[in-house]
């Protein structure tokens, strides 16, 4: 796409010849993109728009929040933002004759930039193309490891837009529902329609052709189709929701699968319609079932129960009848209600004295932990160490433990190293006893969880540290239970910055809770 130059307007008190685009996909923008690197255009002079004319001609485009509702037209502009109004540390617009300099060089930009902006492209926000513009500059100017750093204001809003076409493309693959038509000649082929959040189809259809490589098939979405003939995949113009088909005779059938695989016992209905939308439910035949499904499932929860179905072993079993810590910790010793202790060294139990006024629940043990038996005493437990000295708490007189008590890990490439895996649901749930326990022997009057996982366990599911974190809340387990970082995760901060940050609110959340 070729520049077109207008006349020269006022900006950032310099006079220069701005500069409109009109692109449509990702490879539209790429040839503007590369055309004005190499003369050295700088992205104040360049406005985006799409050929509709959908752009803020005058100011340059955020994102939209890809996690908040979508708009109610695509037309819709992120809020306006101008230049250099982020909060990152940027070298201010080059002058004319520094990129003079660059302006012959081919610019070299890495293949992790260019996965992202294809990716990218396909976001409803027409802001996109300035913010990937100017990225691209940034990066080709100096900041060349610029994506490295999470926190910089466009690469967060690039990661979020990046997170949101991803997830879109994920529902797609899991919310397209074929129906079986007969085409002009008489044959089989199958049809559905879609509606999605961002402009996928391109990134999605090539999933379908594989998945179902056997069959003809065409996906409608208001923004563009998507057919296969069994050889080719080629698109064409979207269409609206009025021309798709009708059910077929396999809907009944479908409807009974899922009706036989729906679980009460594990039914969240918040979750369910986060994971499954409610907008797209008129394209779900199964959709139909979910009111009579949710009314019966109190009692069939209920009778799953009485005949102990889906339940696994716990902790629960290795219980012993004397609660105190001493027997606990013997009794874990012994426990093989998951699979994490036939390669863990050992059960790392929780240490401090039973009557702890504050006790602290990290993820699990880490390799050092496991192979000393003690919690918290590898490079994460020496960060807790120093932020409980600032914060004036004496590590002895706290009770410190873990959610789950065996390492889980993967050996690394050379096999030389441990490295650390995230336990997954069923891992935390039947260990869960041995946490429950503990709490009832110390009933600590200020409860810290660290991290995520811990947070989870005691507040819910739905709990967010980014959201909620350094809040004091009474709960059943403590009367000031909080949830802070975990010291792992800020050994783990790229941006040196923000593992500085990080590192002030842990302490500050330690000193909130601390008994005085």
């Amino acid at each position: 796409m070729r520049p077109v130059l207008r006349d020269p307007v006022r900006f950032d008190k310099r006079e220069v010849a701005m500069q409109f685009v009109t692109v449509q996909t990702f490879d539209d923008w790429r040839a503007a993109a590369r055309a004005m690197l190499r003369s050295g255009v700088q992205p104040s002079a360049v406005r985006f728009s799409a050929p509709d004319g959908s752009a803020d001609l005058f100011a340059a485009c955020d994102a939209a929040d890809p996690e908040a509702a979508p708009p109610t037209s695509p037309r819709s502009p992120g809020p306006p933002r101008s230049p250099g109004s982020t909060t990152s540390s940027r070298s201010p617009a080059r002058s004319s004759e520094a990129a003079a300099t660059t302006a012959a060089a081919a610019p070299r930009v890495p293949k992790a930039f260019l996965d992202l902006a294809r990716t990218v492209a396909c976001h409803r926000d027409p802001g996109r193309w300035q913010l990937l513009y100017r990225t691209l500059w940034r990066i080709s100017h100096d900041e060349p490891f610029l994506l490295r750093i999470s926190t910089d204001d466009d690469v967060l809003q690039l990661r979020r837009m990046e997170k949101a076409v991803t997830r879109d493309v994920h529902k797609m693959k899991a919310f397209v529902r074929f129906r079986k038509v007969t085409d002009d000649t008489g044959g089989e082929a199958f049809v559905a329609w879609h509606r999605p959040d961002h402009q996928i189809m391109r990134l999605a259809a090539p999933f379908f052709s594989r998945r179902f490589r056997g069959m003809r098939w065409t996906i409608l979405t208001p923004h563009e189709s998507a057919t296969w003939d069994g050889t080719h995949l080629q698109y064409g113009d979207g269409v609206p929701a009025s021309e798709a088909p009708e059910g077929d005779e396999l809907e009944q059938l479908w409807k009974t699968y899922y009706g036989s695989i729906f679980n009460p016992a594990r039914l969240k209905v918040r979750a369910m319609k986060r994971e499954m939308p409610v907008r797209h439910w008129p394209t779900l035949p199964e959709a139909e079932l979910i009111a009579d499904l949710l009314s019966a499932a109190p009692g069939r929860a209920e009778a799953m129960i009485q005949h102990h179905e889906g339940f696994a072993d716990t902790a629960t079993k290795f219980m012993p009848a004397d609660r105190d810590l001493p027997s606990l910790r013997q009794a874990a010793a012994r426990c093989h209600a998951c699979d994490l202790h036939r390669c863990a060294t050992q059960t790392v139990f929780g240490e401090g004295p039973a009557g702890a006024q504050v006790m602290f629940v990290g993820e699990q043990p880490g390799d050092q932990e496991d192979l000393v038996g003690r919690p918290f005493v590898g490079p994460a437990g020496q960060l807790l160490d120093q932020a409980l000295a600032q914060a004036d708490v004496d590590r002895g007189e706290v009770y410190v433990t873990n959610v789950v008590k065996h390492f889980k890990f993967k050996p690394s490439q050379r096999g030389k190293r441990r490295l650390h895996q995230k336990p997954n649901s069923r891992e935390i749930f039947a260990c869960r006893p041995w946490l429950e326990a503990e709490i009832a022997e110390i009933q600590p009057q200020s409860l810290v969880c660290l991290g995520a996982t811990p947070a989870q366990a005691i507040f819910g599911r739905d709990f967010r540290i980014s959201r909620s974190r350094g809040k004091v809340f009474q709960t059943e387990w403590s009367p000031r239970t909080i949830a802070t970082w975990h010291p792992a995760a800020i050994l783990r901060m790229p941006d040196a910055g923000r593992a500085a940050q990080m590192r002030e609110q842990l302490i500050q959340d330690l000193q909130r809770v601390a008994v005085q």
